[in-house]
Order: structure tokens, then C-alpha cells, then sequence
């Protein structure tokens, strides 16, 4: 059977399932570079990434829709052929505890190809849950699962999966400050501050640049009690408690001189420290059916939480999905409806699954010669220049793990700082490190496998002169290991450039326009003019 799943508001997307295996995962922001978090503009989109293919709409079995904001159910406009369409779809989440959460919703109207559909549509909430489990090690052998969905517009959801009798059981929030708090929070702080504009303000790109600021920052004690009792005056179940929190705040930081760097490490500790005690008490409370932890949804893109859940020693594995936010929610629509449908949980996939590269004529002033895996590593050895690596399918989500990068040697104290200027990307900002999954233990601690780059990692003292450019402003590193199996190119590569200097690891940053996603093909490459060197598939593109 062919499963189609739909993401039609921000973060765009459209998936493709036939029986248990994912065909591709095409995200709108990866496409013709358009703005991050791109919602799908016209339907048409979904006929063009099919084709793509050798599909039709007319081929799939089903079409599955992402549901949205509402408590019964959620309309969706979009446009189809250049109309308006309103499409009514699932809501966010249940209404309740005993609500059943993997409800299908049906629906009809859905018009592409110049043909109208029937769809089923599920819960936001449920679409996160099943685009982790289905490709989390557990689902292969039908292992239950706890699952932790936490994301923006939701309090952090606690669930039990159990794929032998089918049942997701709802087990309650853990706590009650939405996802979204850690970035409105922060925005009433500088250098993210964004005074007087009210409870619903809300930047998605806020999150991951907090993350990295906190390192300037201190956790203060007094802080973390002044967030409890806030909380007690002021908690109201909706978005201005938000506000009202962060005001208050605010107000006692700027009364006590407190740096504001040291209010968002406090607050980041604050949260950290709830998400594992609240689990831990859930997990009690439910008798300890598993110790197998799924994290999922935008909260779940934080290193140092997923970290801190992974060390408490809570589970024996906690898995994390590259798609973990809303660009795995078409995957995860997908997969609702081939649970329903089979009764089969496991996805088979791949993360290099979004759009092939394009390699298209440079940009003029560009000359190309043929250039093998070897002697890039030595280009980055010899030149000591970044170079953008263009190669097969794009990665799926928002991280680049090889495929859409800027690569670079990791020897010189200030590259971190030349690849951020090459982003305009603040000075704060940490540079990835990507590392042969062999030696990443000697390197990093814990130095486990970690192919995503969704864990924390220290680097090792001895390691620090060597490799500086990796290094974050506290001593940790965002950290993917690759193993020849994971992607075999880089991984070569890598081996390559070990065997000249001695050094498995390499800078690894997004290929990517500011606020944009990943270049698609050689000519936006060239034209945007960052580096001196764009590779693509053997062939070196070089400035003249």
C-alpha cells in the first residue's frame, strides 16, 4: 500500500510510504532554497514531489493529514491549482486522559492532480509520537515504548505504547509550561530581547540559538526557587502565563542585577531538572512497563536535555528521531495510517531520504575540475578552507549530517569563528564536529554513537589543543559519529583525511542561505559565494 502523509502548516511536508518502507520525505524549505519552516504554497507541490518518483496522486492508497490547532477538530487552508481550500483536519491533541489517541478523522475534499480525494487525519500530538517509535529500534521487534512528546504548543505529554494490543496510553503531562516557553522566556532577555509585543510571540529559530547562548551564563540558585514560586502565584492554563511568568521574572532579574545570560541558564537548568524528576515520577507512578524512552517534538532538538534524560539512568535506551519536530510530522501522518492499516509499527528508512541534489552549471566566475574523496581530504588538510559538500539525498529535519554541509579542519583555534562569519551566524554559536564512530569514545565523552547529532558531548582534555575549532564556550560539543554503514562517502572521507593528519573529526556545519534551507543544487552554491570550494559528486567547483 501506498501512504502519503501531509504537513500543510509550517514546516511543510510530504512523505511517502509504500507498505513499511519510507520512499521519501520532501520538506518545502529544501526546495528552490525557500525560507525555513515554509508551509506547502499550493498542493501542485505534492503532485511535483510524486512525479519526482515515477507516482502519481492516483496511485496512493491513502492520503494522511497532520492535525492542528483545535480540541475537536482544526481547519487547514492551503490552495490547490491556485484556489483557496479550507480542509478539515484532526486537532492538536486529545481532550482527555481517556480519549482515545489514535483516533482516525476522516475527511474529504482534498484536490490535487486535478482529482479530489478522501483523507484521514490525525492528532498533531499522535503523528509525533508515531514518526519516532516507527523508526526507533524498538518497533523492530515490537518492543513497548515510553514516549515523551514535548512541543511548542503543548505541555510536555507523556505516553505508553505497547504495539502487541495496539493501545497508546495517554499518562498525563508531566508539567505545565508549554514548549514554547523556553524560547518566549528568552525573548524577554538580551540579546534575544523582543520587549512589548505581547503573550503570543513566537520565533522558531530562537530555541536552538538559546542553547548555545546559556554557556555565557551561570545557574544561580536563588533563580531556580524564584521560578517556583512564581509559578505558584501566577499559573493560568493558557499562553499569557507565558508572559505573565517571563514579566515577572524579568522584573526580579533586573531588581537583583542578575546578568541575563545567568536568567536563561538558570531557566534552561529549571526545565531540565523537572523533565527528569517528572519522569521519574510518572514512570513510578505507572509501574515501570519498559525501559525503552522515545523523546519527541521540537523540545527534543535540545542536546543537554536529551543528554541529562540519557544519563539519569531512567532507561536503558532513550531514542530520538533526526525528524523529531514538525518536519517528521508527515512521516509520522504516514505512519498512523500504516499502523492502522497493517498493523505493522516498524518503518524501514533511511535519513538521507529528501531531495536529490541538482548538479546544475556554477555560477559564472566558477571553474570545476574532477576531484575524488581523497583528494578533498587532502584539500582540507593542505588549504585549511571550508568547502561545501554536496552529495546524493538531502538529510531529513534540520540538521545536516554530511550531505548538505560546510566541511572543514578543526585545527585552528579560529575557524569556528570564520564558518560563523561565513553564516552571519552569532559569535556564540558552536560548529558541529563530525567524527569516524570508531574513535569518537578516545575523542568525546560518553563518545557514543550518535548519528543524528542530538547529544552532548565533552570533549577529552587531550583533545582540546587539537581539534579547538569544535570546541563550545562550556567544554561540549554537538557531536555525530559516522560509520561506514551510516554514510559511506563521509566516512571515506573522513578515513582519508585521518590518514594525513592524524585527526578523524572534521568541522561540520549547514550548506544553507541565513534562514533558509539547505542548498538544492551547484548553482545556488556558487552564487551565494560563501566559500572558496563547492564539491558535488567528484567534481570541485573553485572561486576564480
Amino acid at each position: 500500500m501506498l501512504f502519503c502523509g501531509l504537513k500543510l502548516t509550517h514546516d511543510g511536508s510530504v512523505a511517502l510510504i509504500e507498505d513499511n518502507k519510507l520512499i521519501f520525505s520532501y520538506e518545502v524549505e529544501k526546495f528552490n532554497n525557500n525560507k525555513r519552516y515554509s508551509e506547502i504554497p499550493d498542493l501542485d507541490f505534492v503532485e511535483e514531489v510524486l512525479n519526482l518518483h515515477g507516482y502519481t496522486s492516483a496511485d496512493v492508497d491513502r492520503f494522511v493529514i497532520d492535525g492542528w490547532a483545535g480540541l475537536k477538530e482544526s481547519k487547514v487552508d492551503t490552495r490547490s491549482h491556485g484556489q483557496e481550500l479550507s480542509l478539515t483536519v484532526a486537532p492538536y491533541r486529545e481532550v482527555s486522559l481517556s480519549a482515545d489517541a489514535l483516533q482516525a478523522y476522516s475527511g474529504s475534499g482534498l484536490a490535487i492532480g486535478g482529482r479530489t480525494y478522501n483523507y484521514t487525519s490525525y492528532m498533531h500530538s499522535t503523528t509525533h509520537i508515531a514518526s519516532t517509535y516507527c523508526a526507533s529500534p524498538y518497533a523492530v521487534t515490537k518492543e513497548p515504548s515510553y514516549a515523551l512528546v514535548y512541543d511548542g504548543g503543548m505541555y510536555p505529554r507523556f505516553y505508553y505504547f505497547d504495539p502487541a494490543n495496539g493501545k497508546l496510553e495517554n499518562l498525563g503531562p508531566l508539567f505545565m509550561y508549554i514548549g514554547n516557553i523556553y524560547s518566549l522566556f528568552s525573548l524577554h532577555f538580551e540579546p534575544f530581547l523582543r520587549g512589548g509585543q505581547g503573550p503570543r510571540v513566537d520565533d522558531l529559530s530562537v530555541a536552538g540559538k538559546v542553547m548555545a547562548y546559556i554557556a555565557k551564563g551561570q545557574v544561580r540558585p536563588e533563580l531556580l526557587e524564584q521560578f517556583e514560586l512564581t509559578y505558584a502565584r501566577h499559573f493560568s492554563p493558557s499562553m499569557e502565563f507565558n508572559w505573565t511568568f517571563s514579566q515577572e521574572i524579568k522584573r526580579y532579574v533586573d531588581e537583583h542585577h542578575i546578568p541575563h545570560a545567568d536568567a536563561m541558564a538558570s531557566f534552561h537548568q529549571y526545565l531540565e531538572q523537572l523533565l527528569v524528576t517528572s519522569l521519574e515520577a510518572s514512570v513510578t507512578k505507572h509501574g515501570r512497563k519498559t525501559r525503552n524512552f522515545c523523546f519527541i517534538g521540537g523540545c527534543s532538538l535540545n542536546i543537554k536535555w536529551n543528554s541529562a534524560i540519557r544519563e539519569s539512568g531512567l532507561f536503558d535506551d532513550v531514542f530520538v528521531s533526526p525528524f523529531t519536530n514538525d518536519t517528521g510530522s508527515a512521516i509520522g501522518a504516514a505512519c498512523c495510517e500504516m499502523i492502522h492499516q497493517t498493523g505493522h509499527p516498524h518503518l524501514n528508512w533511511s535519513v538521507y531520504s529528501g531531495p536529490m541534489v541538482i548538479q546544475n552549471e556554477p555560477a559564472e566566475g566558477w571553474e570545476s575540475r574532477a576531484c575524488t574523496v581523497a583528494q578533498l581530504a587532502e584539500l582540507l588538510h593542505t588549504t585549511d578552507d571550508p568547502v561545501v559538500v554536496l552529495h546524493d539525498r538531502a538529510e531529513l529535519g534540520p540538521r545536516a549530517l554530511g550531505n548538505r554541509s560546510i566541511l572543514a579542519a578543526a585545527v585552528q583555534p579560529d575557524m569556528k569563528d570564520r564558518l560563523n562569519a561565513i553564516k552571519q551566524r552569532e559569535d556564540y554559536r558552536p560548529v558541529s564536529p563530525i567524527c569516524m564512530e570508531e574513535h569518537a569514545p578516545a575523542i568525546f565523552s560518553p563518545g557514543t554513537r550518535d548519528p543524528y547529532m542530538l547529544f552532548d558531548h565533552m570533549l577529552r582534555d587531550e583533545w582540546v589543543e587539537r581539534i579547538p575549532a569544535i570546541r563550545h564556550l562550556d567544554g561540549t560539543a554537538r557531536l555525530q559519529t559516522v560509520s561506514r554503514e551510516d554514510n559511506p562517502l563521509i566516512y571515506d572521507l573522513l578515513d582519508a583525511y585521518e590518514n594525513l593528519s592524524g585527526i578523524p573529526v572534521l568541522c561540520n556545519t549547514s550548506a544553507n542561505l541565513l534562514g533558509s534551507g539547505f542548498f538544492p543544487d551547484v548553482r545556488s552554491a556558487t552564487e551565494w559565494n560563501g566559500t572558496r570550494y563547492v564539491w558535488c559528486n567528484e567534481t570541485l567547483y573553485e572561486k576564480q
